[in-house]
């Protein structure tokens, strides 16, 4: 056969001979226009605008001038800064207070510095431009020291570098493993540290980015495949900076409920409302504390999303009540896909308003998932997310206080696993294709589903669990770690995962306990029970068809250390719930790498088996099977034993046992730690507060404990209780201070009853002056209690 024209196709060329980058080039020209500094180049177009003293915002266009249009994450306009101007032959100085642009005219070229002059992001000799695929892209130098976190949902280990990251929200059923490159969440942010000292970049572009610290050994890459090269770089210089500045451009978490940060059990599925119940009410004969049971797909009549099965559930009212009543919420799956059916009222209304995704030439998309074929709503129209907002008025009206979104990459039964990227949104009247906003469809959708459960609510706060997400998802929902598998590597993968995912500004995350897919034992639940009592989010989730993974399904044993391990999250509640307003202050996570606490200490750069909760506590569990010892690195300083009060010198590497039953925790010297006396968040009151206080051998350490009625909005208002406990050692005597902040709320306790902890008995103790009684002591311990009335 004869060839056709098709030969010379010029697709058929890979690449042109030098034409795979085209550089910037050379600067042109530049203009200032209000905050905005405006740069032509041989090749391209780039504006400089600061945000803040120290953040800085540099937008790339290769074909025309920047739009200047942010994404849906960024929820600031730039603050009014004066920027110096220093103009040289061969270069332009911009300088604020806390940032410097150095701007290099042949090739033009940025470097940025911090106030101490400390190089942050410096180009290659490859600037910025596009390649043949007409991708934008930059080149920066990537330095020995450079470490590399964040980056959102991803697994291996916790510093990145080495790697080459998608973002690209997939639904990633199998395998779950250090190779796979995208997952269900797009966060295309990262933090850099070096030598102790951190600045981060944001890449606010919503098409699928790739992220490449692997492919050369001192240059690192971000690309785009398509729309602008538009990043924040971040100051710094500590990692709780970079965190506080990233999530002030793109927002922080609610507080959640109190209900929402207790234990929660699902399955796919509890398929009745009569296994509902009986799972309820084991819980309770077991007394084991629970705060939510999650119905799967099978809750809905046909997966027809608002509405319930009558047959399975005939009065979901009377039981989502019931169970409210002994403290247990229900939170029901609700999916994107809306089956086709020209009789189902969502249908109706999406079809004849006009609400779900479409091809331009006008066509509805279908794609196949558990309804069968099923059209999507339009979430990137405000419109849209406000009808489908509205909807939730039918859970608010059961009595429902949480959802649960999934599938929301979208995920399609399809061999590309997504929607048709030719599909069209409509953003408010400017027309978008999926490929620009496929990262985005599960974030606006959290938006929607958030937003119409608060109206819904009567001033309660409502509790959103997501699967799909892009940069500031934390504004609206919980994350979890999607379909993991019920094997000790993915138990291992968790923590760097959540850890990272924290550093990416979303606080509130956990995998599904006990492994979803494939059959998990007894041994391996104990200890992943042990560390999901210590995540942010707390569920033990399992997938149809594999073992039962309730806390009582292996046995008494196994049934006893779970059961304390839940009951432990409550105790622990009042130092996890101050942890969480802390998180809606300063976007600073729960859930930490020790690298935050202590970044210029070498042996926490990749330290990934072992976390801290807050800046008090390291969580060092039992990852493998089988294993009663393990290695546990404590930074500098002292730290305690958390079960048997033995003191540790810091700085060094020791050898702890850990039989099953044991979780190793260690508290950091000056540590103050409330816990409480209550089984379960809303369960009963509570009228003392037990504070441990393990005091400095000698000085003086402090703590705020924040409460408020963990129910509703009214904290925004000020009405909340901040308390301050101090701790001074002197020479003759123990003082401690207990003081009010801020009182305009009043939680139940009205007594603090203080456990010192290493005290001697050599020491008269006085609180707020007055002299103290012990009313307990244990000299075997060296712990002695005090009541105080608050």
């Amino acid at each position: 056969m004869e060839d056709t024209s098709f030969a010379i196709h010029p697709g058929t060329k890979k690449s042109i001979e030098g034409k795979q980058f085209n550089d910037i080039g050379n600067l042109v020209s530049y203009t200032k226009t209000g905050q905005t500094f405006s740069f032509v180049c041989e090749q391209g177009f780039v504006n400089l605008l600061f945000y803040r003293e120290d953040i800085v915002r540099i937008v790339m266009n290769p074909f025309a001038p920047p739009t200047m249009e942010s994404s849906f994450a960024v929820v600031r306009d730039p603050e009014p800064i004066v920027i110096g101007v220093i103009e040289k032959d061969e270069t332009i100085q911009l300088f604020g207070v806390k940032l410097t642009l150095s701007i290099s005219h042949n090739p033009f070229r940025i470097a940025v510095y911090d106030a101490g002059n400390r190089l942050l992001v410096q180009e290659t000799s490859r600037g910025m431009g596009y390649n043949e695929k007409k991708e934008v892209i930059c080149f920066k130098e990537m330095r020995y020291e450079d470490h590399f976190y964040g980056f959102g949902e991803k697994t291996s280990f916790l510093d990145k570098r080495g790697e080459k990251m998608t973002m690209w929200n997939s639904d990633v059923y199998a395998p779950h493993n250090p190779e796979i490159d995208s997952l269900y969440q797009s966060i295309p942010y990262f933090m850099n540290v070096n030598k102790g000292l951190a600045h981060g970049i944001f890449f606010d572009n919503t098409y699928r980015t790739v992220f490449d610290l692997k492919s050369e050994k001192d240059i690192y890459s971000f690309s785009a495949e398509k729309g602008e090269l538009d990043y924040f770089v971040m100051a710094g210089p500590t990692p709780k900076q970079v965190l506080e500045q990233y999530t002030y451009l793109t927002g922080r978490m609610p507080i959640p409920p109190k209900w929402a940060i207790g234990y929660h059990q699902s399955r796919y599925s509890y398929e009745t409302e009569a296994e509902v119940r009986e799972l309820a009410s084991k819980f309770i004969e077991k007394e084991i504390p629970l705060d939510a049971i999650y119905l799967d797909i099978h809750y809905m009549d046909d997966y027809r999303v608002f509405t319930f099965d009558r047959d399975r559930f005939p009065n979901p009212q009377k039981l989502i009540l019931d169970l409210k009543e002994v403290g247990i919420h229900v939170i029901p799956i609700v999916d994107p896909g809306v089956k086709e059916d020209p009789e189902y009222s969502i249908y109706q209304e999406g079809i004849l308003k006009d609400h779900f995704c479409k091809y331009i030439e006008g066509n509805v998309y279908h794609g196949d998932v558990w309804p069968g074929n099923s059209a999507f709503p339009d979430f990137i129209n405000s419109d849209v997310r406000k009808w489908w907002g509205e909807k939730h008025q039918f859970y608010a009206d059961l009595g429902i206080e949480g959802i649960w979104n999934d599938m929301n990459e979208p995920s399609v039964f399809n061999e590309q696993k997504t929607m048709d990227v030719k599909v069209t949104h409509n953003l408010d009247g400017k027309l978008k294709t999926h490929r620009e906003m496929h990262n985005t469809y599960g974030f606006y959708m959290g938006e929607a589903t958030y937003e119409g459960m608060k109206k819904s609510m009567n001033g309660k706060r409502p509790f959103l669990l997501t699967r799909a997400g892009y940069a500031g998802v934390q504004r609206y929902a919980a994350v979890w770690t999607g379909d993991n598998r019920s094997f000790w590597e993915h138990l291992q993968l968790s923590l760097p995962m959540c850890m990272n995912l924290g550093l990416s500004g979303v606080a509130f995350t956990g995998p599904d306990i006990g492994g979803f897919a494939h059959d998990t034992t007894g041994e391996l639940l104990t200890r992943w029970t042990q560390v999901g009592a210590f995540t942010p989010y707390f569920r033990n989730h399992s997938s149809i068809g594999t073992v039962r993974q309730e806390p009582w399904s292996f046995g008494e044993d196994n049934e006893r250390i779970i059961k304390k391990y839940i009951d432990l999250r409550y105790q622990w509640m009042p130092y996890l719930y101050t942890l969480f307003a802390e998180a809606n202050r300063t976007g600073v996570p729960v859930m930490r790498p020790l690298m935050m606490e202590f970044p210029d200490d070498e042996h926490t750069i990749n330290l990934y088996d072992q976390f801290m909760i807050g800046d008090q506590a390291i969580i060092a569990p039992i990852l493998k099977p089988s294993t009663f010892h393990r290695v546990v690195y404590l930074p500098k300083g002292i730290w305690f034993d958390y079960w048997t009060d033995k003191k540790y010198e810091g700085g060094q590497h020791i050898l702890v046992k850990a039989p099953l039953d044991i979780l190793p925790i260690f508290i950091k010297e000056g540590a103050i730690l409330p816990h409480s006396s209550k089984i379960g968040a809303g369960k009963g009151t509570e009228t003392a507060l037990t504070v441990h206080v393990y005091p400095m051998q000698e000085g003086k350490s402090e703590y705020t404990l924040y409460d408020d009625d963990g129910s509703t909005f009214d904290y925004q208002q000020g009405q909340t209780i901040e308390k301050r406990i101090s701790c001074e050692v002197t020479l003759e005597s123990l003082l401690v201070e207990i003081k009010d902040l801020h009182a305009k709320y009043q939680p139940d306790w009205t007594k603090i009853m203080l456990v010192l902890h290493d005290y001697h008995f050599d020491k008269t103790i006085y609180i707020n002056g007055e002299l103290a009684q012990i009313v307990k002591a244990d000299h075997e311990k060296y712990t002695a209690t005090i009541v105080k009335e608050s």
